[in-house]
């Protein structure tokens, strides 16, 4: 699992862990996150994951919040078929690769209708059958 960068280091200087002794945690911590998260990073996209929104967000909100940082084509927040709830996630997509750049760096670690949303690159869907996580696909045998 790649860790975030920003929410070890944020993680690790609350208060319950500050003290001069952590110092060094915190610095080797985001150095091994932020290797971690460099090798599995998802490649630039005009199409942007959003996670941690709340239940009772809505695509148009998703789509006003993020009109901000460029031209939003298409946002939308999952929800569930049978229930029609939201998962807590959405798609935000951009005209442009600046844009949905801009889009992440403005977003991400945000407050969205009182809860903390994350934005990255969507990565792209795998086919059905293979796993999203090549390395964890290995035969016993």
């Amino acid at each position: 699992m790649a860790l975030r960068p920003g929410l070890v280091k944020r993680f690790l200087s609350t208060s319950i862990f500050t003290s001069q002794s952590s110092s060094a945690a915190i610095a080797s911590a985001s150095a091994s996150a932020s290797a971690s998260a460099s090798a599995s990073a998802s490649p630039p996209s005009t199409t942007l994951f959003v996670s941690g929104l709340n239940k009772r967000t809505t695509s148009e909100k998703l789509q006003e919040a993020f009109s901000k940082f460029g031209e939003v084509v298409h946002a939308r927040v999952v929800t569930d078929r049978a229930s029609g709830y939201s998962k807590g996630f959405g798609f935000v997509n951009y005209a442009t690769l600046e844009d949905a750049e801009k889009g992440m760096k403005g977003m991400d670690a945000q407050f969205l209708d009182g809860w903390v949303i994350f934005a990255e690159y969507a990565r792209p869907r795998t086919p059905p059958g293979q796993s999203a996580y090549p390395e964890t696909n290995q035969h016993i045998g």
